[in-house]
């Protein structure tokens, strides 16, 4: 597995984030998206994933695959 370089990401939260700590932030890579939990105050685990990856879980999620939100 290759390491992604995060210095610089730009992490933004859902629009549907409600403010109560927990969100979850993503952010655009060049070669990836990164994906973390906001509770972690940026210390914690980051899940990377290729674009078209990130695109497919969205539109299972926007689809219903995995229950109701």
């Amino acid at each position: 597995m290759n390491r992604v370089d995060l210095q610089n990401a730009r992490w933004f939260k859902s629009s549907y984030s409600n403010g109560n700590g927990s969100c979850v932030e993503v952010a655009r890579l060049r070669d990836a998206v990164a994906i973390r939990d906001t509770k972690q105050h940026g210390t914690g685990p980051v899940l990377t994933s290729t674009a078209e990856g990130w695109r497919a879980f969205i539109a299972s999620v926007a689809n219903g695959e995995f229950g109701e939100l």
